[in-house]
């Protein structure tokens, strides 16, 4: 039983080894399949390569978009162009399809020391490309107010000032009749996008079309730095079937194809690190969608069902898109299962409400360092019972430590004595060796929880603690966290008891310094957590410790007092 400490310690290294094979499978780079030189630079997949609409019927079958055809590379960049700006975003509208061809997000500068290098999510030049276009096929020949289309516009700038929103109208006619009017809603303070295309038929003959969505984003390998937390985030395109949502990796859809799906209630997007770019059809209406990645440009896209509108009538398409940070109060507002953009990774469960109580706590502190302080309290104050009686065997053991010395004395030389010796010790004191395992898997999971809540909570981005901890989700810049856990760390092994043979006790000496070089790279959030955590560990073992020698000593004083005598003896 003498290897009980290096059993725990083997135990968290394996859950340790567990999850990081884990991570290695979901996220970690694979290696790029050589592609030619034509496939390098061949143009980029596009949605006007779809079929004509044949089926005139209003429940004509879906038309799926295909990603076979390989048109132009992305053109609307030499279209006149519109600006928009909110309170949130700067916005470039192409008036070639309406593309949104740029997005800036006004206040999240790249890094914190670069505060007028703003993040940009939307963008032609083909390192950072980033498009999102809407549309309309139609069947037959004739022009159609597809993303190639070109539209008019009265202004080239629209503000929202003092306005809650602003709405920028885009206008087309194919000459006969047919006038479709392309409108994008911006609202303040908001990162949803609402585009409504309403085709309005003052022509002799029905039109029959249908309306489409299309992200093009590029895509590159992805490489891993442990010192860089941005790089373990996912970074692709996301697709959610009305179920569930899937990261599609950029070597699984060279390898295997374009991913397509069918689906009245999904959605589809790219995401990385705190941000994504997301197209939600209007729910109800049957979609297909279709993801590829050619080349160096990774596109999604979604077609719904063929429609007629007759002479004199009138049709609405509505779409709404997201360019972003991971707020997840907006994205719940588009669609309830949009939040699944922030990557969790398989311990949703738990840093689903993790992230609430944080939200809440900030509420209160206004302070996130603050509110990391409080949940993890919190979360102490929920297990106290459960590591109160494992702290009691441990303070118990600590008790033990010099008759378990006079036992490994009297059998050094035999093992299976001393092993028996201890088990019938361990039992005489009602004493289990095991119990300071307890308390490190409960804390697992939570660690872990907490370290994907606050890599990918856009909310704890650049968000600033006290003093020198100016980015929770950054490492310490000066190691000073990870010095002072360690040191904790230390103390706490002082506190408990020391068993083992001296291998053994060197080996856990030296832990906390394994664990502040380990730490030293982690976002400081996580660090400030842990911190937090075995400063209470300490402050509940010292207690029980003192609770525990109080009743030893006790018990020993009532065992030594004399029977007083009866007067007749």
């Amino acid at each position: 039983m003498d290897n009980q400490r290096l059993l725990i310690w083997a135990l968290f290294l394996m859950l340790a080894w567990i999850t990081w094979q884990q991570w290695t499978e979901d996220y970690a780079p694979r290696p790029a399949p050589q592609q030619t030189t034509e496939a390098l630079e061949a143009p980029q997949p596009d949605v006007t390569d779809l079929p004509e609409l044949t089926d005139t019927s209003v429940d004509a079958p879906d038309v799926m978009p295909t990603v076979e055809g390989q048109p132009e590379a992305p053109a609307a960049a030499g279209a006149p162009t519109i600006s928009v700006t909110t309170d949130v975003l700067d916005v470039e509208i192409s008036l070639e399809g309406g593309t949104l061809q740029g997005a800036t997000l006004l206040g999240y500068p790249v890094a914190k020391d670069r505060p007028d290098d703003l993040v940009r999510l939307l963008d032609t030049d083909t390192n950072r490309l980033g498009l999102l276009q809407t549309g309309l096929r139609t069947a037959g020949e004739g022009p159609e107010p597809n993303h190639r289309a070109l539209f008019t516009s009265s202004r080239t700038s629209f503000d929202l000032g003092a306005e809650d929103q602003v709405t920028v109208p885009l206008t087309w006619s194919d000459g006969a009749g047919v006038t479709v009017e392309k409108r994008y809603t911006f609202t303040r303070g908001s990162y949803r996008v609402t585009v409504e295309q309403t085709v309005t038929n003052n022509g002799a003959e029905p039109w029959r079309g249908a309306e489409y969505a299309q992200l093009q984003r590029r895509s590159y390998p992805q490489e891993r730095s442990m010192f860089d937390v941005d790089s373990y985030s996912f970074d692709g395109l996301i697709i959610y079937d009305g179920d569930k949502s899937e990261k599609l990796d950029r070597d699984d859809l060279i390898d295997d194809g374009p991913r397509t799906l069918s689906s009245d209630n999904g959605w589809f997007g790219a995401i990385q690190h705190h941000f994504v770019s997301a197209v939600v059809p209007e729910t109800g209406t049957s979609q297909r969608y279709s993801a590829s990645v050619r080349g160096n440009v990774a596109t999604a896209n979604s077609i719904g069902p063929a429609v007629i509108v007759e002479p004199g009538a009138a049709k609405t398409f509505t779409t709404t898109l997201f360019v972003g940070p991971k707020l997840q109060d907006q994205l719940g507002e588009i669609h309830e299962r949009l939040t699944l953009t922030v990557d969790y990774g398989w311990l949703t469960i738990l840093s689903d409400p993790l992230f609430w109580l944080l939200s809440k706590a900030y509420d209160i502190f206004g302070n996130w360092g603050v509110a990391i302080i409080a949940v993890t309290v919190l979360i102490k104050l929920l297990f106290y019972k459960l590591t109160e009686s494992s702290g009691r065997s441990m303070a118990k053991m600590r008790n033990l430590q010099p008759r378990l010395k006079a036992l490994q004395d009297r059998y050094k030389d035999d093992r299976q004595a001393l092993s028996q010796a201890m088990m019938e010790l361990y039992k005489r004191e009602k004493v289990n060796p095991a119990a300071g395992c307890l308390p490190i898997l409960i804390q697992m999971p939570f660690f872990l929880a907490f370290y994907w809540v606050l890599l990918e909570s856009v909310e704890m981005r650049q968000a600033p603690f006290a003093l020198w901890i100016t980015d929770l989700s950054s490492r310490d810049p000066y190691f000073i966290l990870p010095l002072i856990m360690g040191g904790a760390m230390f103390l706490q092994q002082k506190l408990n008891p020391q068993v083992g043979d001296p291998v053994q006790m060197r080996v856990m000496q030296i832990m906390p310094v394994i664990f502040t070089v380990f730490f030293a790279f982690f976002p400081s959030g996580l660090v400030l957590y842990w911190v937090t955590n075995t400063v209470l560990s300490i402050a509940q073992q010292w207690k029980i410790n003192k609770v525990v020698e109080a009743e030893a000593k006790a018990e020993k004083l009532k065992g030594t007092k004399k029977p007083k005598k009866n007067k007749g003896d």
